[in-house]
């Protein structure tokens, strides 16, 4: 049996390969490479080049390499540019996981684990936010994950069919190996840019938003380690796998730092003072959004291991400094 990672050519994908290759899975990646990088699959996992929403060519894979679990990362994920095209994020993010849920379910496969994200909250009434709060997103990207989660949840109903959606809360950092990171050169994560600005690959960087309502003025996040995001699919794996029910987990560490904060931590890492410039707000972020990550731990038993702003910083650093002769390489 082989495990089916969609989008494994990009930056959480190429770290969830990882970790399944590490456990001693078979893995077949299915990427259609617009964002993600062929050089980013590692050795060992089977690489499609091609779309989720070609069913016959998803169909095809899941019978060929005996798929029992599908792992689907593959999407947009930025939320201004959600804003700026509608359509575009409903597309690629719900009606294109409509066509994978409905391949999955045609093939007989059991297991789907689903990359949803926090931004199903929208502006959530308090902090930390817990599963059964109030989701209510306020940009196109929050709604097209929360629709995916709605299909989840009906097709596990009406079909032989259990799954699992993880709620992301803000993903950084690299593999401590150094094997895999965030490689999009344009990639809009607080910590891959402030990296970038520091190793002088921009000029500077901007902070959107001095006037929330918060500690210093801007905004605060939970910053999760990608290999202890990965780390919560492999147990989300093995609970499908047990024949755990469907359900629905916060996945960051429970406390949040403010944008200011991340900031001076990459300075105090890269040993650069970097020039910031403040700007006006952007559409669509929350002020505060923290995780309460109890389900997990108690339903899952997920422990993290990189819980360390400086560790993540540190790892974010390493990798944007060799990225650039991988690119060459490839």
């Amino acid at each position: 049996m082989s495990v089916l990672v969609t989008g494994g050519a990009g930056y959480i994908g190429s770290h969830m390969v990882l970790a399944l290759l590490d456990a001693g899975e078979d893995v077949v990646v299915l990427d259609n490479l617009s964002t993600g990088y062929r050089w980013a699959v590692p050795e060992g996992a089977e690489l499609i080049v091609g779309d989720v929403s070609d069913q016959q060519l998803v169909r095809t894979a899941i019978s060929q390499y005996s798929v029992d679990a599908i792992i689907h990362f593959a999407g947009s994920i930025v939320v201004p540019e959600s804003i700026e095209d509608p359509i575009g994020y409903y597309q690629n993010n719900t009606v294109n996981t409509h066509a994978l849920i409905e391949a999955a379910v045609m093939s007989g496969v059991r297991h789907f684990i689903f990359s949803s994200t926090a931004a199903v909250y929208g502006m959530p009434e308090e902090n930390p936010v817990r599963e059964d709060a109030r989701l209510q997103p306020i940009s196109p990207y929050g709604a097209s994950k929360l629709m995916s989660e709605m299909m989840l949840k009906d097709t596990a109903h009406a079909h032989d069919l259990e799954y699992v959606a993880l709620r992301y809360f803000n993903v950084a950092g690299a593999d401590p190996q150094g094997r895999a990171g965030q490689s999009t050169p344009a990639a809009t994560h607080l910590i891959k840019v402030a990296s970038q600005t520091a190793l002088g690959e921009r000029t500077h960087m901007n902070v959107f938003g001095t006037d929330y309502t918060t500690k210093d003025g801007t905004c605060i996040r939970d910053y999760i380690h990608v290999m202890d995001l990965a780390k919560a699919h492999l147990l989300a794996l093995h609970h499908l796998r047990a024949g755990g029910k469907s359900d629905v987990y916060n996945c960051g560490y429970g406390r949040g730092f403010s944008v200011l904060e991340v900031i001076d931590a990459v300075k105090n890492v890269s040993g650069v003072d970097f020039d910031v410039r403040f700007a006006n707000r952007r559409a669509g972020d929350p002020a505060a959004l923290i995780a309460c990550a109890d389900k997990i731990r108690d339903h899952l038993g997920w422990r993290p291991e990189h819980d360390d702003l400086i560790e993540i910083t540190a790892s974010a650093l390493a990798w944007e400094d060799r990225i650039t002769d991988l690119r060459a390489a490839s």
